[in-house]
């Protein structure tokens, strides 16, 4: 008789197993569906809760999209809440890039320690250098433009200084 409510139970537990799986197919291709909607075009392909939020908070107004102009003229939107500070568009910055590379053409690592110290954003000339300075002390609103401008940061003031021409080379030139 043991052997018999055994088997039961078993049945029972792989009847759950199929339904549990069959649940989460219909819930990922319902996913699936809403996110090839042109009108969701915006929302990553495995979004996270903070972007939903920042997508919501988007279209009632709270948070802005701000287009990033590349070196090479090519840009790309990402998205913040309107008190976001030049910390939170670096940090949005990156997961949109990393992203996109991700899809294009697997996994890379991109240095952003290296990136940060030879690069830093713009917006009309005023160079975005302190992380904790909020977008809208700048005039940063819906729909900005921010470019990545080349400079590096000096090592004893930890602020960026004019890039100069072949640096490495600098000074080797000297004749003894």
């Amino acid at each position: 008789m043991e052997s018999s409510g055994g088997g039961k139970r078993e049945e029972e537990d792989v009847g759950s197993y199929n339904s549990n799986n069959v649940k989460k197919a219909r819930l990922h291709s319902t996913l699936t569906a809403l996110l090839d909607d042109p009108i969701l075009a915006d929302v990553p392909k495995e979004p996270t809760l903070s972007d939903v939020d920042t997508l919501i908070n988007l279209e009632l107004g709270s948070a802005m999209r701000i287009s990033v102009i590349k070196l090479d003229s090519t840009s790309f939107d990402v998205a913040v809440l309107n008190s976001a500070t030049v910390k939170d568009l670096k940090l949005a910055i990156k997961k949109k890039i990393n992203d996109m590379e991700q899809s294009k053409m697997g996994h890379r690592h991109i240095s952003w320690k290296h990136v940060w110290a030879n690069f830093c954003l713009s917006y009309y000339n005023d160079k975005l250098i302190n992380d904790d300075s909020a977008l809208q002390d700048f005039g940063i609103h819906n729909n900005s433009q921010v470019h990545f401008v080349p400079f590096i940061m000096s090592k004893g003031s930890q602020r960026h200084s004019r890039r100069r021409k072949h640096r490495f080379f600098h000074g080797l030139n000297k004749r003894i």
